[in-house]
């Protein structure tokens, strides 16, 4: 069989690529070119940064920026909507341009290891859902809470962010 007839069989699978992959076909797409998403970099008047709780099998559970994955021909202001939508039940507004743009190389992960990841500036119009919210314990997959300071238990990658944060000491220096 001819590659092309590969491709055409992986194509009759997909129903509109413009609402997602299926599994299968997004996470072989992952292992062969780099996935463009956003993150949002949401602040309170503290000057706090929501974080949403992630354990989806592909790192630890842990905290993370609220972020997703740039579907095909999605446009960017889209993306942002879509994730604090689904993530914290929340709406954003966000500036024009990426405040960083950064390389995410995962080497030992087969599916979903390199991303392009933007970083926007963001402010809610609507609070978080509130139903959602961090209230102890051990957090729930989909929850949020507001930090200060960056936490040890953080998605690895997003480290990178810490010198976000005003209360982190650790990166006081590189801000």
């Amino acid at each position: 069989m001819k590659i092309s007839e590969h491709i055409q069989k992986l194509e009759s699978a997909i129903k509109d690529p413009n609402k997602g992959l299926p599994d299968d076909i997004f996470l072989f797409s992952t292992r062969i070119v780099p996935s463009v998403n956003v993150d949002l970099l949401i602040r309170n008047e503290k000057g706090e940064i929501i974080l949403a709780w992630r354990d989806d099998g592909y790192s630890p559970a842990a905290w993370h920026i609220p972020g997703g994955i740039i579907r095909y021909k999605e446009t960017i202001r889209d993306r942002i909507k879509a994730v604090a939508a689904v993530e914290l039940g929340a709406k954003v507004k966000h500036g024009r341009e990426p405040i960083a743009v950064n390389q995410i190389i995962v080497p030992k992960r087969k599916n979903r290891g390199h991303f392009i990841s933007l970083l926007y500036e963001c402010r809610l119009t609507k609070a978080p859902d509130n139903g959602l919210k961090y209230a102890g314990a051990a957090p729930k997959p989909g929850e949020w809470a507001w930090f200060a300071e960056c936490p040890e238990n953080i998605i690895a990658f997003h480290g990178m962010y810490r010198k976000y944060f005003k209360g982190d000491k650790k990166n006081a220096s590189s801000r």
